[in-house]
């Protein structure tokens, strides 16, 4: 039995589009924007909003994503 190809695309798109991806997408976009407005951050600064619950904390963008998940770490039980 052979599987099909996972369209990767799809996936992804689906997964954007879904309600609740909408509305934390929003909440970012709308955190970043009152902070563009306080004069923390400014477009193209190379810099992200990094978030955790209720702390803001603005850092490098390379930084931030380079961050390893939990979930990825050796030991973790989530897979």
């Amino acid at each position: 039995m052979r599987l099909a190809k996972r369209n990767y695309k799809k996936e992804y798109n689906k997964f954007q589009s879904s309600r609740s991806q909408k509305k934390n997408r929003a909440g970012r976009n709308k955190r970043r924007r009152s902070l563009m407005r306080a004069g923390v951050v400014k477009k193209g600064d190379g810099m992200d909003i990094h978030h955790k619950g209720s702390m803001v904390k603005v850092m490098k963008a390379s930084k931030n994503r380079g961050i390893a998940e939990k979930s990825r770490l050796k030991g973790s039980k989530r897979k």
